[in-house]
């Protein structure tokens, strides 16, 4: 059993470096699955999702979240802690895999080619905390002073069939922070 978690958080392959963007403290978690690297792609679009470890262990332990990730092939740009630290997994430029089948409200579909997926750490019981609720807005300001963004949306904007969340948070309260 360790020997197969040592094979993932290898495969995984990710670093930890802390970084500081716009006064933003960013812990960089690069991974090498669930994104292409992309070029010149334009960025229109925030997409905001919740997610927790469900596979056993703690629910907000972004090592699991990670982990999970990977056995689903698949990611988000940044993922906010219950804390509020916010980690990047995925650099902006590149497309990570966080939308699934979805659309835009301008009929546009391939959501992931031109958004920004934002992954809240919380359950199906739990609303964002505070410090979550913080990184949140400041991260959007930042995104929007690096992107010309006609859309923050939540996933289940953009897959209302297949999606609920983000889930217990006061959606038109968020929308005034950015």
């Amino acid at each position: 059993m360790k020997l197969i978690h040592l094979i993932i958080l290898l495969s995984v392959g990710y670093h930890t470096t802390i970084l500081s963007q716009d006064s933003l403290k960013i812990v960089n978690k690069n991974i090498t699955f669930g994104h292409a690297t992309a070029q010149n792609r334009k960025i229109d679009a925030v997409i905001i999702h919740s997610t927790f470890n469900n596979s056993g262990g703690d629910f907000y332990d972004i090592d699991l979240v990670i982990k999970q990730f990977a056995q689903y092939n698949v990611s988000a740009h940044y993922v906010i802690g219950r804390d509020g630290t916010i980690y990047r997994l995925v650099e902006e430029k590149d497309l990570s895999y966080h939308a699934g089948k979805s659309s835009l409200p301008d009929g546009r579909t391939n959501v992931n080619s031109c958004s920004i997926g934002i992954e809240i750490m919380t359950s199906y019981t739990e609303s964002p905390t505070e410090q979550q609720i913080k990184s949140l807005a400041a991260l959007i300001k930042t995104i929007k002073q690096r992107h010309s963004i006609k859309y923050i949306l939540r996933h289940s904007d953009i897959a209302p069939i297949r999606k609920t969340d983000p889930w217990n948070t006061d959606w038109e309260s968020l929308k005034k922070l950015w």
